[in-house]
């Protein structure tokens, strides 16, 4: 079923070739039994005695390409092993779709015709086909195990009779044929979820229904939902959920306080972004008998409220995380309890679970310990109000907010010199009006502030995983979530350190952990401030492996900590939900869980988590797109931020936008791509465009559908 009628064929000869892959495909098709040339061409329909002289000789060819065998004399047989494998399949709207085996071998190319219209991300079983000498390998797939993804996200085009969904994504090579009566109300121009219900075997188009509508495309509220829509994410709160966390007493009883620590009397204080509702740690410190500091880390006890296997909990587990776009928040809980109950606000009675240190003045750790408390916070700081006390000395509680940012600098440095990676990112946000529509961008850099309490989540994150995980070698450690992160692919390294050469600098990428962090370290100093900085920096942090949550604890990394856990943000991750039932579990001496439903847990987490970052950096695009579309014709200094066969892209100086300039649009010469050099290189002239040039460019095309820019050269 296609939008277009197509034409009616003429009927003309076959070419050899057309000969050729009938005869492939009936081998293919037909893997286990042997026939006889005669059978051949009966079953094929060649009759005239040129054709079947033609399939002789085709079937020599192919035993001497070791396609066919002869397992007895006169009849042929594929010579396919018979080999089944099953892994993930890469659907591409040019129809060059792949196959990913699980073992991580090499790629095996699935033709349309063979891909009984498996969607991009499905599990699926493939037969391998018989391979032809001087080909790629390829595969058929006989069965999806598992479908990834059955809803999409697009424009409704909606005719007299039917409708299709035109999609934003290009996944697909087609779009979604919707009957008239499964439009849901939609109309033309209508943001829409669709699920695909059929996909009938030898229609061009999947035939779907209408799940919501998302909107008027276009509008700023339509745009988000549907980038929450397209990554499979929720982008409302079940009005049930909010109703049962609605019945939730906020009342604290005496009984409760009696069980906890009271730091109620104890100076604490938040420290969190202006724009924050959802406070889920707080910082107390006191100094103690002996002259050292007495710092309370303590962090919303959020399952005091919600109970293991209640709605919010089953809620919170499928989402796994808060999701952040460019203009509003997702919580993973519902308002009630993350901006209400579990939020520290000031001046109230609040509980708490929490990691106490107590350090001396060069910030050694002296003791700790892990206790569900009761606080009171006395103020609440913005990073930029506490900012200002520790530029100025003056504020309120100057003095102890003075020892924190010292103590957390003296933390700091010694995480540095244990060979700790210091990836000082600045984060794009934008300035927004009240329709959504992006006015300015602005960068956001970690200042003391932010470092401060990075440093003391840090260490309570740690202090945590070293309670349970760091247990004596005669007794079994007990199942735990951790956040792990592996050591940098050697290949990657290889590429980065080739890289950076040709800027002048060197990192080592041999030797022990701590030389090759603290050599990676140096070049992010050295690149600080350089017109390169940008670039270098994401190429570093493309060689790093990514951080997930697990049960088995290989250590963190690029934190450089043996343990390491999220404990401090329950609000908005659920793995720090599942921390803090383990703690209390085991606190009370209560058997280990179970490792291999916990494994799962920890899988779906770190997956949600990349979900909600592709989003998060999706609404980053768009709100890009949408800033640039009023700046068409304007000219920009750029940089080179990548190359790939179909064109450069480069990223905006004043501003980190990035747009590509598509290598059709390269028209003085015959441009190839040279991967390993990141570079494009002319094949008559020798110019060259490699990652990191400066460029002037103008901005010539903006896709909001897409979240594209198209840049134009300015010579």
């Amino acid at each position: 079923m296609s939008k277009n009628k197509a034409p009616h064929k003429t009927d003309k000869r076959k070419s050899k070739a057309d000969i050729v892959n009938s005869v492939v495909n009936f081998f293919n098709r037909n893997s286990t039994e042997s026939f006889s040339p005669k059978q051949i061409t009966e079953k094929l329909g060649f009759k005239k005695p040129a054709e079947k002289q033609l399939i002789t000789n085709i079937l020599y060819n192919l035993l001497e390409d070791d396609f066919i065998v002869e397992p007895v004399r006169g009849k042929y047989k594929s010579n396919n092993r018979g080999l089944f494998l099953e892994g993930t399949f890469e659907r591409r709207s040019n129809g060059k779709n792949f196959f990913k085996p699980d073992d991580e071998s090499n790629n095996i190319f699935i033709a349309e015709r063979n891909s009984a219209h498996a969607m991009n991300g499905d599990r699926v079983k493939i037969q391998i086909l018989a391979k032809r000498k001087g080909r790629d390998t390829e595969g058929e797939v006989l069965e999806i195990l598992e479908r990834k993804q059955t809803t999409f996200v697009g424009t409704l085009d909606v005719q007299k009779q039917f409708a299709f969904l035109v999609m934003d994504s290009k996944i697909l090579a087609n779009d979604i044929f919707i009957p008239k009566d499964k439009l849901n109300g939609g109309k033309d121009g209508d943001k829409a979820l669709v699920e695909i219900v059929e996909w009938p075997q030898k229609a061009k188009n999947p035939i779907g229904k209408v799940l919501d509508i998302l909107g008027q495309a276009g509008e700023n509220n339509t745009e988000m939902n549907a980038i929450l829509a397209e990554f499979g994410l929720p982008y409302k709160y079940p009005e049930k959920i909010e109703a049962f966390a609605n019945k939730i007493p906020d009342e604290i009883t005496p009984e409760e306080i009696a069980k906890r620590e009271d730091f109620r009397n104890t100076l604490t204080f938040t420290i969190d972004p202006r724009d924050a509702k959802d406070f889920d740690d707080a910082l107390s410190i006191k100094q103690v008998k002996n002259g050292r500091w007495e710092v309370g880390v303590h962090i919303a006890d959020v399952t005091h409220y919600v109970q293991e296997g209640d709605i919010i909990d089953k809620e919170g587990e499928s989402r796994a995380t808060s999701i952040y776009l460019v203009d509003r928040t997702i919580p993973m809980l519902p308002e009630r309890l993350s901006n209400g109950l579990c939020s520290l606000r000031p001046h109230e009675d609040k509980l708490c679970y929490s990691a106490i240190f107590e350090l001396d003045d060069d910030a050694n750790i002296k003791k700790s310990r892990i206790a569900r408390t009761v606080i009171h916070s006395d103020r609440r700081f913005t990073y930029e109000e506490a900012q200002d006390i520790i530029e100025t000395g003056e504020g309120d509680y100057k003095d102890e907010m003075l020892k924190l940012n010292d103590l957390a600098k003296k933390l700091r440095t010694k995480r540095f010199d244990n060979g700790a990676i210091a990836f000082d990112r600045h984060e794009v946000r934008f300035e927004i009006d009240e329709k959504g529509k992006p006015i300015s961008v602005y960068f956001k850099y970690a200042k003391d502030s932010n470092k401060l309490i990075e440093e003391f989540m840090l260490l309570a994150n740690r202090t945590v995983a070293e309670f349970i995980g760091n247990v004596p070698k005669n007794k079994n450690a007990k199942t735990f979530v951790y956040r792990i992160h592996d050591l940098p692919n050697a290949e990657k390294m290889e590429n980065l350190s080739e890289f950076i050469r040709r800027f002048g600098y060197k990192i080592k990428v041999d030797g022990s952990k701590t030389n090759v962090s603290k050599s990676i370290n140096h070049l992010l100093d050295e690149v600080s401030g350089k017109p390169e900085e940008n670039l270098i920096s994401t190429i570093a942090i493309r060689a790093m492996a990514k951080a997930i949550y697990s049960t088995v604890n290989i250590g963190h990394y690029g934190l450089a900590f043996e343990y390491y856990t999220h404990f401090t943000s329950p609000i908005r991750r659920y793995p720090d939900m599942m921390v803090h039932r383990l703690l209390t579990r085991y606190m009370d001496g209560g058997r280990s869980v179970s490792k291999q439903l916990y494994e799962s847990k920890c899988e779906h987490s770190s997956e949600m988590e990349q979900l909600a970052a592709n989003a998060e950096r999706a609404s980053i695009k768009y709100k890009q797109v949408e800033y640039m579309s009023d700046k068409l014709g304007q000219v920009f200094d750029a940089v080179i931020s990548g190359i790939t066969e179909w064109g450069l892209y480069a990223e905006i100086n004043e501003n980190k936008c990035e747009g590509m300039i598509p290598i059709r649009d390269l028209d003085d010469d015959f441009y190839e791509f040279d991967e390993k050099n990141y570079c494009l290189r002319g094949r008559r002239n020798k110019r060259t465009y490699s990652l990191g040039d400066p460029l002037k460019i103008k901005v010539a095309r903006a896709n909001l559908e897409r979240k594209q820019l198209d840049f134009a050269l300015v010579e």
